[in-house]
């Protein structure tokens, strides 16, 4: 008889921020919890910080970290040879829509995945109407549907073709709500407590205008004004956390030593990565069980 599976904590969000291959750091946060028994019960996931969403969901501590690590040695991943093809420099649809099938070499755990009770919602943004889209559990049941919205949450333009979901043309979720730190659709949620897992080290900002897009988006002008208004949204959302934490309504974990760009490969980096983000979170262990207790 299958174990019947629980959530532990409920009154406290989690929220995992993208950030591409720094997420190497950060799934170590994901597998700690897993493996310490931690089972949020509402989990957010914006971009890489998707997959970091659905693998936690999933309860499966070996994809946690394989995504972000042993990942880089599958074929078909992609380069410049896909970017090329207008494949996108990572070839995203297998990455996402192939290697997590059964017979792909990262199987994801659907059923795991479902069984859980823990809600799952991942961000992204639609391309011709500006809006923002979140994709919650009951759209996400099969493998297919699932891998094809953490695709759509993780397209950074450029470096990727926009997958469609129900027909509409999605890009990261790093655009929509506060830049990729949607704290104001967690709170709309009903959520006053979160666990926000960052990418970056304490006191990072965006910099630059973003000039680009008024060149590659120049027909579209929801995507246009996203990309150029971006950095100002996660600026601001990068206060209001810093708020939110001084005010005791939010624990962060930042990325003390982190060495990571967004397109790294080297298998050795993201692993020495990975080990810093599971020392770091072992060592705020007790500071974030402190502030989970105050709520639950």
């Amino acid at each position: 008889m299958t174990k019947t599976l629980e959530s532990n904590v409920f009154k406290t969000a989690l929220l995992f921020e993208g950030g591409s291959m720094r997420a190497a750091y950060t799934c170590a946060v994901a597998a700690e919890l897993l493996e310490q028994g931690i089972y949020f019960d509402n989990v957010y996931g914006v971009s890489a910080g998707s997959s970091n969403t659905v693998n936690y969901v999933s309860r499966d501590v070996n994809r946690v970290v394989k995504s972000f690590t042993d990942f880089v040695h599958m074929e078909n991943i992609g380069g410049w040879n896909t970017f090329l093809q207008h494949k996108g420099y990572w070839n995203a649809h297998y990455i996402y829509e192939k290697a997590g099938l059964p017979d792909g070499p990262l199987p994801f755990d659907i059923e795991t995945f479902n069984a859980s009770p823990a809600k799952a919602t991942i961000f992204a943004f639609e391309r011709d109407t500006g809006r923002d889209l979140l994709f919650r559990k009951d759209e996400m049941r099969t493998t297919g549907e699932l891998m094809l919205r953490v695709r759509a949450s993780s397209t950074v333009p450029i470096m990727m073709p926009p997958p469609q979901v129900n027909g509409r043309y999605c890009y990261d979720g790093g655009f929509a709500d506060g830049g990729g730190l949607p704290l104001n659709s967690i709170q709309n949620d009903g959520f006053e407590r979160v666990f926000v897992v960052r990418t970056r080290k304490r006191g990072y900002r965006k910099t630059g205008n973003n000039s680009w897009a008024n060149a590659f988006f120049w027909r579209r002008p929801f995507m246009r004004d996203a990309v150029l208004t971006r950095n100002a949204r996660y600026n601001i959302a990068c206060d209001l956390l810093d708020e939110w934490e001084r005010e005791g309504r939010a624990y962060v974990f930042y990325c003390d030593e982190l060495t990571l760009s967004g397109s790294e490969r080297d298998y050795d980096e993201l692993c020495r990565n990975y080990e810093s983000g599971r020392a770091q979170i072992k060592r705020e262990w007790g500071r974030l069980m402190d502030f989970l207790a105050k709520s639950e």
